[in-house]
């Protein structure tokens, strides 16, 4: 038999313990959180920034006990559309919509929101005020790479920008690189170039074998995206150009750190959120809104700027030890609340 002072006790130190909480502290659904069930609709998955993403959502879904469905319509606009609609027939409680196309995913998101359904969107803009956007703060992103590139390079260079236009944060990053240029006349863009065709590393260094080639003086290739980087820097590295031109990216993973810290490496710098913490942050944003709280209209996860020379003098080989050795990495305290279980540290 256990006395009612220990078992007080007991029920108390489990309270404490990090990453656990009670179902009876919980309000509905989450009371019961095995009958929730949620769906997740890509349209990007090429690449290690989403595959860490989608790491983070199926640890906060299994965290908080709900049932998570993935739906992977690989930069098919239309089939992600249908999608959405797959997940309103399967009477979901709730949708993340996960990048897309706005003229594509409007509608889709309007009709999940007309059957009843919470949703929420990460990087793509659905034009609707009953969804939350959970966004990296693309404009921090590029204005920290950029500001690292006019550090290292002054304010005066010749530039190559890769873009794909109609994607929601490389659209908000090109317009960081807009008003970057604008206010420093000396930058000079002779080359805009980018696409989205998989595998996206591959394609890019494609584009940009090409690019260089007819613009041998290039200094700077801003590519904010780090498939576009990663292309970027297989191209310069077969034209021998490793010391000539510098590349500044946005996101982060294992491999783009590899790639950082090789000997001679062009790729000086990244603004990155951790792609797995932002899959969190949109579980729990969603979370929010099933419970009806209120996430806000903006959920912002803030960016880190990460320097080859940072990542050289601190020893950081792989994301385990970014998030080990620069904590603010490693969690957002963002969409929270007391009730949330988080997932193991």
């Amino acid at each position: 038999m256990i006395s009612r002072r220990i078992f007080a006790a007991l029920v108390s130190g489990v309270a404490l313990v990090p990453g656990l909480a009670l179902a009876q502290d919980a309000p509905a659904p989450f009371d019961n959180p095995g009958d929730v069930n949620i769906a997740l609709v890509r349209y990007l998955s090429t690449g290690d920034f989403f595959q860490a993403y989608l790491s983070g959502v199926e640890k906060q879904a299994a965290a908080l006990g709900v049932n998570l469905q993935v739906f992977d319509s690989r930069q098919d606009a239309a089939l992600q559309a249908d999608m959405v609609d797959q997940a309103i027939a399967l009477g979901v409680d709730g949708i993340i919509i996960q990048h897309g196309l706005t003229e594509s995913m409007k509608e889709a998101a309007q009709r999940a929101v007309d059957a009843g359904i919470k949703v929420v969107a990460f990087d793509v803009n659905v034009e609707n005020a009953a969804i939350p956007q959970v966004e990296q703060s693309d404009a921090a992103l590029a204005q920290l790479a950029l500001d690292q590139a006019i550090a290292d390079n002054g304010a005066e260079w010749v530039a190559g920008f890769v873009h794909v236009a109609g994607i929601a944060p490389l659209d908000r990053r090109a317009a960081v690189w807009e008003e970057v240029k604008a206010a420093n006349p000396g930058i000079n863009e002779v080359a805009m170039f980018g696409t989205l065709d998989n595998p996206i590393a591959n394609s890019v260094a494609n584009q940009a074998r090409s690019v260089l080639s007819a613009n041998p003086n290039i200094q700077v290739m801003f590519a904010p995206y780090d498939e576009f980087a990663k292309g970027v820097k297989i191209a310069v590295d077969e034209a021998g150009m490793s010391g000539q031109v510098s590349i500044y990216s946005a996101d982060i993973s294992t491999a783009d750190i590899q790639l950082m810290r090789e000997e001679g490496s062009a790729w000086k710098a990244t603004a990155a959120t951790n792609p797995a913490v932002v899959g969190e942050v949109s579980v729990r944003s969603l979370a929010l809104l099933l419970a009806g709280e209120n996430p806000g209209a903006s959920v912002i996860v803030p960016p880190t700027l990460i320097t080859q020379a940072m990542l050289n003098e601190l020893d950081i080989k792989n994301m385990e030890e970014l998030g080990a050795k620069l904590p603010a990495f490693a969690h957002a305290d963002v969409a929270m609340a007391p009730w949330m279980t988080l997932p193991p540290r």
